[in-house]
């Protein structure tokens, strides 16, 4: 029996990101299906939808507009249909005051945009290795920050 597709869901504003990552996504992993949505009123729409297809996992991106994904792991987490989603930050700021009250708020990880596209696949590549073996829904903060 097939094992079935992982399913990813971005979100994040950069078009360029958004491109980079579905790239790396399917250079990676031909056993992963990947939903990109723009902001954080897209995303929140998208995960509270009748027919919701719902990620395993979500890339978080923290600044965007309308609703930023700070506001969205909150709203997240404190859902009872949602909340058991593992979701990993993807931004491109590193403020470690930040970074540590996202850990507190329940984030799986953070990856820290990389510039460079063979570096972006090698962090997505991790982040979902890291995943696939996680069998606790949190990780040590010596471990949160996902770097190439």
């Amino acid at each position: 029996m097939e094992k079935p597709k992982l399913h990813l869901l971005l979100a994040d504003d950069d078009i360029d990101d958004c491109d980079f990552f579905k790239e790396a996504t399917d250079e990676i992993s031909d056993a992963c299906n990947l939903s990109i949505v723009h902001n954080g009123v897209e995303l929140m729409n998208f995960l509270s939808s009748e027919n919701a297809d719902l990620p395993n996992l979500i890339f978080l991106d923290l600044n965007m507009p309308r609703k930023s994904g700070m506001e969205c792991l909150a709203e997240i987490k404190s859902s009872d249909q949602l909340s058991q989603i593992p979701i990993i930050i993807y931004s491109t700021s590193l403020d470690h005051t930040v970074v540590s009250e996202l850990y507190q708020m329940g984030a799986l990880h953070y990856i820290q945009k990389p510039a460079e596209f063979s570096s972006i696949k090698t962090v997505i590549e991790k982040a979902l290795l890291l995943f696939n073996a996680n069998v606790t829904p949190t990780c040590s903060r010596e471990h949160f920050i996902i770097q190439p």
